[in-house]
């Protein structure tokens, strides 16, 4: 009989040591070692099968085209890349009550529906409450399996048994090797487990995604070698008290990391939303001040959304400055280039910026947008409606350049803009619409506050 090891690991980074240590060299967490008795080496199996592993040229391997399986929900298959392939291993994750598991469940029955077989496994929930929450997406799940278990070999005995085109597994955090004797959820059992998983989807072909949990920290439990493991990341994100929903692909091995899919938490469930920019816009205060239109990249998709901006006397000694969607420390530097470049006065103003709908605007392209928003408010002066704000702010008060301009343009056409505000491009202007380009702030604010 195999004598039994045991390894100490890091709950946080997954660092594995053979005695125990207070502080963690990878990490530099303290007393996160714990210790773990790892399965006999005659159980352990590669990932990949060895047998026939010979060394080829480029050239000489025979390839054959992805086949996708399209889930049936747009937005989902757009940000896989088209649908899932058949024997690939795929992740979701995202914060607690995000709609993981609802859209994942809707993604199966809408599989199901068409003509695909899925196993669907719950560690979390019963197989009465799968149930209930399937009835109420109003999806029928007739090709869809359900089960509840926390054991993972007989889950896989039962894969193999009904030989299913997807296998759900929710949560990876709830299940368990039993040739660990750690509990579940740990970092040698996610590990493991996700292992295991890898190795069935690669020798069945059979397509498995899997549920993560998210830390406090906005990373997926578990060691980080994780997210290396599987062929696809998916992480789903939004603001618990705000109805949108963003998902994105922070790895695919098969198709683009670029793609986002938006989608609206209901009454029945998550509704994909076709047409993002149009439902951000519905409630646009025309002709207020402190109100202003941008276009930013959700992946390789225009999204139109509202920057509002209030400026106001500070009761106070010392102002406010507030951003709800925006960069906070970048509405400081926006500031700074007001009063240093235009001179304008905000040191006894209180500011507040507030991106609408709760859309977080990362990239600098609405830098432009939000420095015209906090003009028009402190001087109470509204911006013409129908006019879109495209631009990076530097430090010195240029508009910089920003990506793919003209995609953005189109898309506002579409919705009814007549007048854009971009970025000086240096060469001849091609669109039809009314363009400025601008090359500076005030430039800029010439031209829409003349």
């Amino acid at each position: 009989m195999a004598k039994i090891k045991t390894n100490y690991v890091c709950q946080k980074c997954g660092y594995t040591t053979l005695k125990w240590l207070g502080k963690c060299p990878e990490c530099g967490s303290w007393d996160s070692l714990v210790e773990e008795r790892c399965a006999p080496e005659e159980k352990k199996h590669a990932l990949i099968n060895k047998e026939k592993a010979v060394p080829k040229t480029i050239d000489s391997v025979q390839t054959e085209q992805v086949k996708r399986m399209a889930t049936g929900i747009r937005e989902f298959d757009r940000v896989l890349g088209g649908g899932l392939v058949p024997g690939s291993l795929v992740l979701l994750g995202g914060d607690p009550g995000i709609g993981k598991s609802t859209i994942v469940l809707e993604a199966a029955m809408r599989f199901g529906k068409s003509g695909y077989k899925v196993f669907y496994v719950s560690g979390e929930e019963s197989e009465g409450q799968t149930a209930l929450r399937a009835k109420r997406l109003g999806v029928s799940g007739e090709n869809v399996l359900i089960m509840t278990d926390n054991d993972l070999n007989s889950i896989l005995v039962q894969a193999e048994v009904i030989k299913p085109d997807l296998l759900v597994i929710d949560s990876i955090q709830t299940m368990y090797n039993e040739e660990f004797e750690s509990s579940a959820g740990s970092v040698g059992q996610v590990r493991e487990c996700t292992a295991k998983l890898l190795r069935f989807s690669k020798s069945t072909g059979i397509a498995v995604l899997i549920i993560g949990h998210m830390t406090k920290e906005g990373n997926i439990a578990g060691p980080r070698m994780l997210e290396h493991m599987v062929d696809v990341v998916l992480q789903f994100e939004g603001e618990r008290t705000y109805a949108y929903r963003i998902l994105r692909a922070l790895k695919n091995r098969f198709g683009s990391t670029n793609e986002s899919g938006i989608f609206s938490m209901e009454e029945v469930g998550l509704k994909e939303v076709s047409n993002p920019s149009g439902l951000f816009l519905e409630t646009t205060g025309n002709g207020v001040a402190g109100s202003v239109i941008c276009a930013c990249l959700e992946g390789t998709r225009p999204l139109l959304v509202e920057v509002q901006a209030l400026v106001t006397r500070t009761p106070y000694g010392m102002p406010r400055r507030t951003a709800v969607g925006f960069d906070y420390n970048r509405v400081n530097m926006l500031l700074a280039i007001l009063e240093k470049k235009i001179g304008l006065e905000f040191a006894t103003q209180d500011v507040y910026i507030n991106v609408v709908g709760g859309i977080k605007l990362t990239e600098p392209a609405a830098d432009l947008a939000v420095i015209i928003a906090l003009v028009s408010s402190l001087k109470d002066i509204p911006v013409k409606a129908g006019t879109l704000i495209i631009g990076e702010v530097g430090l010195t008060g240029e508009v910089r350049r920003v990506s793919a301009v003209e995609r953005r343009v189109r898309e506002a056409l579409n919705l009814g803009f007549e007048s854009f505000i971009i970025p000086f491009a240096g060469k001849k202007n091609t669109y039809t619409a009314n363009v400025t380009e601008v090359s500076n702030v005030s430039e800029a604010l010439q031209k829409i506050f003349k």
